[in-house]
């Protein structure tokens, strides 16, 4: 070492053309604070999203966070799951889209996003995930991880973001804390977390009675020690306030009276009311606008600012052609990267109703009505993709799931849209390397035991089988194509009694599985239009269980019921028992049986390839596509 020092300390080295790291020195110290000019730690603000597996708690913990932070009043009547503010989300009890609120503790301002628990809504969860630092990953402390606790934490630990595990409903009957503590740091190894993210801090809680604590049974008498962790764990945003606007655009809304309503956090710099700027994406010239108003969350209320700093969430009116993965600049800010979410895996086809009572129901029936409406839906809901058709009336719908698109086919018929839509198809691929066909598995895992047999059928391949816990449920791990599960939740409630849980996740593309076995029973189809009657009632349900009850209009080619053998069969639901003059009271000893209540979600599953769902505000009904069964048709 020493000769080497008195060597490069000697002046008989050969020239250098460019200049040493010494003199550079300024010039990369120049660089590097022009980088790092105005970069602080924003010490009073966190922001945090809430992600879990379906059913995990996360909203009930909102709801309590909110209540101890004393944002409504002590006289005023609040909801259950008040973040559950869409018809459907309440009526199903699940979370389908992503909303902010934020909750103050301490002099500090908490941004919390409660984000959906359903695989088919992982879209929301990737998207949100952008604004935030850190996440309280919630995992049930009698089920332990699933499913979708793997993929959202999976993406959490991509964007490097801080995990804060909280482990929920620790006073259920059946709990088992300790054992989900090491399953989720078992998750945490699989997906290849860093040993720094693998010492994680843990919080054990139940939301319901919004309790936390250290330990199992140290459970202080409010949430308190989870907001400590929350302060002390999760890091605050690091940005630079001193420099040009830059805020990503990752949510909208809309209100009656301002329009649209861009979301965002704030990445750089500050926006003000009033303010001209520039949208832009990395791929297109920016274009010029001006926001009009400007708001945070507040105690669960958007409240009317006129400034907001780098690091803090807000919300922004006056911009309505702006769209989720834009970014709002001024000055010499460059634009974000776009938002990336998977790609969908299911595809559907909504076509115009062309049914004899087409037109009766609806408010919007006509093509350009249904592709306006799709139009819309792409704006904010990033998972979903719609393509045209083979025909200027048909639209093909891409989305995650059945869940996914099923929840769009609600919302558009409680709007007024009348249409048709296809059975559901799973997206194929092409291997790049060998060009075989691929299709879409997902991993599936299944709380019952009498299944085995019903999922191998389906082409599942048996990934794991755990021993069966306090409750007597045992779980099962599958790998099964997206194709299998189509129609299977149905028949899986159906063989266990209804005992059996279902939860999926999208796994991987892999090599074609064959043919599935097609449904094992046909349809009973109606033989004329008319209104049904107990009389003809009487002598089809011995064909099949029916759909339809007395009184109901039905038409030719509707489906009116399940036929007990395979192949489909007309039958008569509209014939009139003859009039003669002879008295008879054979009316009067009419017995039928029940009719069996179809809906959506079941209409979805049920229909086949040559069938159709016709949809309307007022009916779901099902039908035979005439296009694909033009022959039976006409016999």
């Amino acid at each position: 070492l020493a000769l080497l020092v008195q060597f490069l300390g000697s002046k008989q080295l050969l020239p250098i053309t460019e200049p040493r790291v010494s003199e550079r020195m300024p010039q990369l110290r120049l660089k590097s604070r022009r980088k790092l000019v105005g970069k602080a730690s924003r010490e009073d603000v966190r922001n945090i999203a809430i992600i879990a597996h379906v059913d995990h708690g996360k909203t009930t913990l909102v709801d309590a966070m909110l209540a101890q932070s004393k944002v409504f009043r002590d006289n005023q009547k609040v909801e259950e799951r008040i973040m559950d503010s869409n018809d459907i989300e309440r009526e199903r009890g699940i979370t389908i889209l992503s909303k902010n609120t934020a909750v103050s503790y301490k002099g500090k301002k908490i941004n919390i996003i409660d984000t959906p628990g359903h695989a088919d809504f992982g879209g929301e969860v990737e998207r949100v995930l952008n604004m935030v630092d850190g996440v309280l990953l919630l995992v049930d402390s009698v089920e332990g991880p699933m499913p979708q606790t793997r993929f959202v934490l999976k993406k959490a630990l991509e964007l490097n973001k801080k995990v804060v595990l909280v482990v929920n409903k620790v006073d259920r009957d059946g709990a088992r804390p300790e054992y989900v503590l090491d399953k989720t740091f078992d998750l945490f190894v699989d997906l290849g977390a860093t040993d720094e993210q693998c010492d994680f801090p843990v919080i054990f809680a139940s939301g319901m009675n919004g309790i936390a604590g250290p330990e199992p049974d140290e459970l202080a008498e409010n949430l308190e020690p989870m907001f400590e962790m929350i302060v002390n764990d999760v890091p605050p945003p690091f940005v630079n306030t001193d420099t040009d606007l830059q805020m990503l655009i990752t949510n909208l809304d809309y209100d009656e009276h301002k329009g649209r309503i861009a979301l965002g956090r704030v990445n750089a710099g500050k926006v003000t009311k009033q303010m001209s700027i520039k949208i832009a994406t990395p791929d297109k010239d920016p274009r010029s606008g001006k926001i009009g108003e400007l708001f945070i969350y507040e105690n669960f209320i958007r409240t009317g600012v006129d400034e907001v700093m780098a690091g803090d969430i807000c919300a922004l009116s006056g911009l309505p052609d702006i769209g989720i993965g834009e970014t709002i600049i001024f000055g010499a800010a460059e634009p974000l990267p776009t938002i990336e979410v998977e790609e969908p895996t299911v595809k559907v086809a909504f076509v115009v109703n062309t049914s004899p009572f087409a037109g009766n129901e609806g408010k919007f029936v006509t093509s350009r009505n249904i592709r306006d409406r799709l139009s819309k839906e792409l704006e904010r809901n990033l998972a979903l993709k719609v393509e045209d058709g083979d025909t200027a009336d048909t639209f093909l719908v891409s989305g995650r799931g059945s869940l996914h698109i099923t929840i769009l086919i609600e919302n558009m018929r409680r709007e007024g849209y009348e249409f048709c839509v296809g059975p559901p198809m799973v997206i194929i691929q092409n291997d790049p390397e060998t060009g075989a066909k691929q299709e879409p598995y997902e991993e599936a895992v299944v709380e019952v035991g009498a299944v085995v047999d019903m999922l191998s059928s389906r082409k599942g391949q048996m990934l794991d089988l755990n021993a069966c816990d306090s409750r007597g449920q045992c779980v099962i791990k599958y790998k099964i194509p997206t194709r299998g599960l189509l129609g299977l939740r149905n028949a899986l409630l159906t063989a266990t009694r209804g005992t059996a849980v279902l939860n999926t996740v999208f796994l991987e593309y892999g090599e074609w599985s064959g043919d599935l076995k097609e449904r094992d029973q046909g349809s009973l189809i109606a033989h004329e239009t008319g209104a049904v009657t107990s009389y003809a009632l009487f002598s089809a349900q011995e064909r099949g269980n029916l759909f339809v009850k007395p009184g109901d209009e039905v038409y030719e080619g509707q489906i009116v019921g399940v036929h007990q053998r395979a192949g489909d069969l007309k039958v008569n639901v509209a014939k009139k028992k003859a009039a003669t003059n002879v008295r008879s009271n054979k009316d009067a000893t009419v017995v039928l049986n029940e009719a069996k209540t179809m809906s959506l979600d079941d209409c979805f599953e049920y229909i086949a390839a040559d069938e159709l769902m016709e949809i309307t505000p007022a009916s779901v009904r099902l039908l035979k596509n005439k296009k694909m069964d033009a022959k039976a048709m006409r016999r």
